[in-house]
């Protein structure tokens, strides 16, 4: 199956990071006629309270992802426009402007995206899937402004049978190897691992973790490489109302415990 460069380790990277926060949040959505309107509020470490609000919709083959207004001043826009098969055109602005464009042929994803604001770098990635549960791709990035030249590139590959999920992926154009692992026990219990590689230094374990559908929820709990200790569990307390809590320490210090909560209507 395809997938874009960008999300070719997703699979345990979502399983050892969605989830884990130690923010209070509420977020609702409502939706309102043709459009959907979402407010987030969250407390800060002070106490105080910041919201954003946003909405999405679409009109004329066009689609407004996103149009946000943060509690700074801060403005988001997203959209995005299918002219023909296989071929998105996509606009992200918010403290830049990044015009992209995505191709999909077969078993091939190729993406682009152009620095719209400063003109400053041109990215470019593809991936291809291949019939054995193989994908490759590689990226590249140009800038255009100060040091001009190819300033990142970067290859990644996975696999997948079965149970067994493995990737690949560099970083540092090529002088950091990333390795990511999830391996699905049964239906209810996940493990994954992320670690990395470089002469500097031969393994370096980011975490190890896991994720249990359990009775009572999705509990999720993992260990870092620098000994910090995480869980979370979220749950469906009631009809489109999900509830997430999650709690962190260190393993040498368990008194500087922090913890998180997040509300979804």
């Amino acid at each position: 199956m395809p997938t874009k460069f960008a999300d070719i380790a997703k699979g345990p990277t979502d399983l050892l990071n969605d989830d884990y926060t130690s923010k209070v949040s509420l977020k609702c959505k409502k939706t309102a006629g043709i459009t959907a309107v979402t407010i987030e509020t969250t407390r800060g470490s002070g106490g105080a309270l910041t919201s954003k609000i946003g909405t999405k919709f679409s009109y004329a083959g066009l689609s407004i992802d996103k149009v946000q207004l943060t509690a700074d001043g801060g403005q988001v826009l997203e959209t995005s426009l299918v002219p023909a098969s296989g071929v998105k055109l996509s606009f992200k602005g918010n403290k830049g402007a990044d015009l992209g464009i995505d191709y999909t042929s077969g078993n091939f994803i190729g993406s682009a995206t152009l620095d719209v604001k400063e003109m400053s770098q041109l990215s470019a990635s593809g991936c291809l899937g291949l019939p054995s549960g193989v994908n490759v791709g590689g990226s590249a990035t140009y800038s255009m402004a100060g040091k001009t030249g190819l300033s990142a590139f970067n290859v990644a590959t996975s696999y997948s049978s079965g149970p067994l999920f493995a990737s690949v992926t560099t970083a540092s154009k090529l002088s950091q190897v990333n390795v990511d692992l999830l391996y699905k026990v049964n239906d209810d219990l996940s493990l994954a691992s992320s670690t990395t590689h470089s002469s500097s230094k031969t393994c370096d374990v980011l975490a190890i973790g896991g994720a249990y559908k359990a009775p009572i929820g999705v509990l999720k709990a993992k260990v870092g490489g620098d000994g910090l200790i995480s869980a979370c569990i979220t749950k469906e307390v009631a009809p489109k109302v999900t509830v997430t809590a999650s709690g962190s320490a260190s393993a040498s210090d368990l008194s500087n415990f922090k913890y998180g909560l997040g509300i979804t209507i």
